[in-house]
């Protein structure tokens, strides 16, 4: 019980925040639930496909070669997840009459985003313990939030725009983008220090997500003039 715990309660702090960080249109919760879980059966979806693939190609895939790392960062892992999470806020979450102000996109995509890392924390936490969890709370679910966050700007964006097709795939190229960085990093540890870049890439996109939560509430249909 303390571990799925403490698998769940970083996602729901981040939950909580991004919540009531919607100061004029707060979101139907019904819809946030299934966002929610949409993300965790995209995350049990992605799993399964990803067991298939390492154990086809997983000699290739732990190759210590910097291009291998970066293959395998950006397109086995961050575009597969990211893509998944995309077609969810694009095809349920946008289409929806309540999403009806900017700042939706980013309520929606990390809705999306906690649901896949709850179960892929679960995961990892049931294997690697107490230790797993600690750290993937101040790691793994702060990122997977940075990276909705930027997906769902652009995804808000794109709702009220002539230009949707244009800042829904900017929206999924840069959470792509951020998320292959933070991996690359990680996956080639076997450079000392290298890692710290992971922390980098991360402490930029909190950043930068602070700014996209301002800039939309600033532009919020429903801001008071």
């Amino acid at each position: 019980m303390p571990l799925i715990l403490l698998s769940i309660a970083p996602a729901l702090l981040i939950i909580i925040y991004i919540y009531y960080s919607d100061k004029y249109d707060k979101e139907p919760r019904h819809l946030l639930i299934i966002c929610f879980l949409l993300g965790a059966i995209g995350s049990i979806l992605i799993s399964s496909v990803s067991h298939l693939i390492t154990s086809r190609f997983y000699p290739e895939l732990e190759l210590k070669i910097w291009w291998i790392q970066l293959c395998k960062a950006f397109f086995f892992v961050a575009l597969v997840e990211e893509f998944s999470k995309y077609i969810f806020v694009r095809y349920f979450a946008q289409r929806h009459k309540e999403f009806d102000e900017p700042y939706d996109g980013i309520m929606y995509a990390v809705m999306v985003s906690m649901g896949f890392a709850v179960t892929e924390n679960l995961a990892y936490v049931f294997e690697g313990g107490l230790e797993t969890a600690i750290y993937r709370a101040f790691t793994a679910v702060p990122a997977h939030a940075t990276f909705g966050i930027i997906m769902g700007f652009y995804m808000g964006k794109a709702k009220f725009s002539r230009n949707r097709i244009k800042y829904n795939l900017m929206g999924l190229a840069l959470a792509t983008l951020f998320h292959g960085v933070y991996d690359f990093f990680l996956f080639i540890n076997y450079i000392p220090g290298i890692s710290i870049g992971a922390f980098m890439s991360l402490a930029i996109g909190i950043l930068l997500s602070q700014k996209a939560i301002r800039t939309h509430q600033r532009n919020s249909h429903f801001r008071p003039k």
